[in-house]
């Protein structure tokens, strides 16, 4: 019976294999489709120069076996942006744990502080437990929701204005990160490819609502 259940498991573990290559394929060939529309440029390899290149961004530090994929690329809008699939893994052996989020990054012409917007849980609390204080502002649903973090609290203030406020009470789904000259957004999982353009648009909203007077030289 033994021989019989170790063939059980190996046939199930080529079904699988078979049906996660078709599932990658057809997503490959989604993702092309897309950049093709959007004008962008696509690489479907594995790059592990992204996570060193843009290593300031905390999403993009975490675990280790760092490597974007599906990656799409160029100009949008007059902006230049990256849309990419994004791997890490924490733990070891036994324990290996395997993440792969949907990442969206947008150069701006300027240089900002690190400022970081999440979803209010349990990691943000146990941050603040152990003194990595968030920001509060007057709206007291938007500081039980979301944990706003940046040393330069003018800057943190005046990017979650009224308006950014608004926005993101009703797009609570994803983390914004800016850093140096790059404002990016992130999911906890793998977008569909048909989720990619209109979260894309998400991003330049995020940027419209950026006041004009942070892109004035201070």
């Amino acid at each position: 019976m033994e021989p019989l259940i170790i063939v059980l498991f190996i046939v199930i573990a080529i079904v699988a294999m078979v049906f996660g290559f078709i599932a990658a394929q057809k997503r490959r060939e989604a993702m092309l489709s897309l950049a093709s529309r959007l004008g962008m440029h696509f690489d479907p390899g594995k790059d592990k120069s992204i996570a060193r290149q843009y290593d300031f961004l905390d999403k993009l530090r975490q675990g280790h076996n760092r490597y974007a994929c599906n990656i799409l690329s160029g100009n949008y809008r007059d902006h230049e942006v990256k849309i990419f699939d994004y791997h890490y893994q924490t733990g070891s052996g036994k324990n290996t744990h395997h993440y792969h989020i949907s990442f969206f990054m947008l150069q701006m012409p300027m240089v900002f502080p690190e400022l970081t917007i999440g979803p209010e849980g349990i990691f943000s609390k146990i941050g603040q437990s152990l003194g990595y204080d968030d920001i509060d502002f007057e709206s007291h649903e938007f500081s039980r929701k979301f944990c706003v973090r940046s040393k330069d609290k003018k800057f943190a203030y005046d990017f979650c204005n009224a308006q950014m406020i608004e926005y993101l009470l009703s797009n609570s789904d994803m983390n914004i990160e800016i850093e140096h000259h790059i404002l990016a957004i992130s999911f906890s999982r793998r977008l569909s490819p048909e989720n990619i353009e209109p979260n894309l648009e998400r991003l330049f909203e995020i940027r419209s609502l950026m006041p004009n007077y942070l892109f004035e030289r201070r």
